[in-house]
């Protein structure tokens, strides 16, 4: 689950850098979320059964 919302954000992120280039400020946060969601979904591994 977290590794899918990484890719969207990584997605949305790319997206944004794109075609909104004057928010950088809101690109680069969702940057940082994309990286801690994927970081997190690496250090869980996958324990869970859902």
């Amino acid at each position: 689950m977290f590794l899918v919302i990484g890719i969207v954000l990584v997605l949305l992120w790319l997206g944004g850098f794109v075609m909104f280039h004057t928010a950088g400020f809101l690109i680069h946060i969702l940057l940082v979320l994309a990286l801690v969601s994927f970081v997190f979904h690496l250090l869980r591994g996958r324990t869970s059964t859902v």
